[in-house]
């Protein structure tokens, strides 16, 4: 059975001392094994970047931005093979996992305007004769840690930012399915990237602990549930590390007696469903302003999911595959079983799925939940599974003060035809990410990505922008020459500009 190792100086590395088993979610089957790393090969990944550093830090920024041009080359070239590697590990159809690379290569793209965006700010004559300056400057070897349902995407937010500003990186993916990110590492070697800059060491608890009290390590980026970031988060900052860790989401769509129920329906499809609902922007709540509103939007859900098509990720027809793991297929499964005993309606019930041919996978269909209250353990958590509930109120404010009052804050939309009420929705709503008949507002690669409340802890958020802020330390420089013929004497009070 085929292992799966680490990158480390350039090179792959097995560490044998502990594996765990790599599943195809379809079929239930184990299909390779992955090497967990110790500390001892973690260390030894830091050591590599921290070699590689000084070299790579005084590369001019020109040279490093070509990098990742020929890399965003790569990344398409081999685009086949790494949604191929992305299906069999997590179960994504092959249509999902492409949006999924595009989605990563854009964060590419935006990398290679570091000449531009690091070139810092300058003041001539800011005082007599006194220039000053701003750089930016790389922090030294930085890490992330990265969750199974985005493979390519989430580690594509953070290291090819943290590359091209000078820093060398040590990546923690998912051991569930970390093919597909070990690929596509190797691709930046061919394109060209120093031995060391970049490194995978594949593993558990064990390696995230390593990187987070190792005190080389500068900064650590995670993304993923929100008890493990408020962990990453007040370890890394109790070890006097930068960080940022996104966690969890509870993600509402409120549904306004104008909206058009026809793009409704086809929004909540793909965004509750889409990737088996294991997404961090997911939409797992429908909002329902009026009975009437949740009657007819309950009524023309249940015929449009008849349609929907679950099974392997080959089948490009299909619209979602398995989730992650038999223990996450049945942590879904409870939720819904404790709606239906807390007093929901179980409208649409996928807990029984068993596509023809997989019948051993990990599936869960698409399921519709009514009458649900805030009151409910599955509205409280996040589910992260193929689940849409419905919360019927009264009044658009209802709705709001249900969003607001939740403790996560990642994204929401509302779907009106009235501008009034979305430019006040935009405007009060307490959520960090927010679309106006637009049900996934994740932003593009030149904003940032993050929530607020219990979905994002510390101070900047994920890619563009704040990315650039985060793998850096400005660093402002005051600059006189005073002339030969002038001698200044000695100054005890404040410098003015006066």
């Amino acid at each position: 059975m085929k292992l799966i190792g680490h990158l480390i100086n350039g090179q792959m590395v097995d560490d044998h001392v502990r594996t765990q088993p790599v599943f195809n979610p379809a079929t239930g089957q184990i299909s390779k094994e992955v090497a967990l790393a110790g500390a001892k090969t973690v260390e030894q990944a830091i050591d590599a970047a921290q070699q590689a550093f000084p070299e790579w830090r005084n590369t001019p920024v020109i040279k490093r931005a070509r990098v990742m041009f020929r890399f965003k080359e790569l990344l398409e070239q081999h685009a086949d093979e790494i949604c191929r590697l992305i299906g069999e590990e997590h179960g994504k159809i092959l249509h999902d996992a492409a949006g999924e690379l595009q989605r990563g290569i854009e964060n590419v793209e935006y990398a290679c305007g570091a000449p531009e965006f690091l070139k810092g700010e300058f003041s001539k004559n800011a005082g007599p004769d006194i220039d000053s300056w701003s750089e930016f400057q790389p922090l030294g070897v930085v890490a992330g840690i990265t969750p199974f349902n985005f493979p390519a995407m989430v580690p594509l937010w953070m290291y090819p930012m943290a590359i091209v500003c000078g820093n060398c990186f040590v990546l923690k993916p998912s051991e569930r399915d970390p093919s597909s990110t070990l690929f596509i590492a190797q691709l930046l070697k061919e394109a060209g990237l120093p031995d060391g800059v970049m490194n995978v060491v594949n593993g558990d608890k064990e390696a995230v602990d390593t990187l987070l009290h190792d005190p080389r390590i500068q900064a650590v980026s995670f993304v993923g549930s929100t008890p493990i970031a408020e962990y990453i988060y007040s370890t890394a900052a109790a070890n006097g590390k930068r960080c940022q860790a996104l966690g969890g989401a509870k993600n509402h769509a409120i549904i306004m007696p104008d909206a058009d129920l026809d793009n409704v329906v086809n929004s909540l499809l793909g965004a509750a469903f889409g990737s088996s609902g294991e997404r961090c922007m997911a939409l797992s709540v429908a909002v329902a302003v009026g009975d009437q509103v949740a009657d007819e939007l309950i009524e023309r859900m249940q015929v449009a999911m008849q349609g929907l098509k679950v099974g392997v990720y080959s089948e490009t027809s299909n619209d979602f595959g398995p989730v992650i793991t038999q223990q996450h297929q049945q942590k879904v499964i409870g939720y819904i079983d404790s709606a239906e005993q807390q007093g929901a309606k179980i409208v649409v019930d996928g807990r029984n799925l068993q596509p023809a041919g997989y019948e051993q996978g990990f599936f869960v269909g698409a399921t519709l939940i009514d009458q649900v209250t805030p009151k409910m353990t599955s509205y409280q958590e996040e589910i992260f599974g193929p689940v849409l509930q419905i919360v019927r109120v009264s009044t658009m404010q209802q709705a709001m003060q249900l969003i607001n009052d939740h403790e996560y804050g990642n994204g929401t939309c509302i779907y009106t035809r009235d501008g009034e009420a979305a430019r006040y929705f935009t405007d009060q709503i307490m959520v960090g990410m927010v679309g106006v008949n637009v049900p996934l507002p994740v932003p593009v690669a030149y904003h940032s990505f993050g929530g607020w409340k219990r979905s994002l802890f510390g101070d900047l958020y994920a890619y563009g922008p704040d990315g650039v802020r985060f793998y850096t330390r400005r660093k402002t420089i005051t600059q006189r020459w005073p002339s030969a013929n002038v001698r200044e004497g000695a100054q005890f009070s404040m410098p003015t500009l006066n």
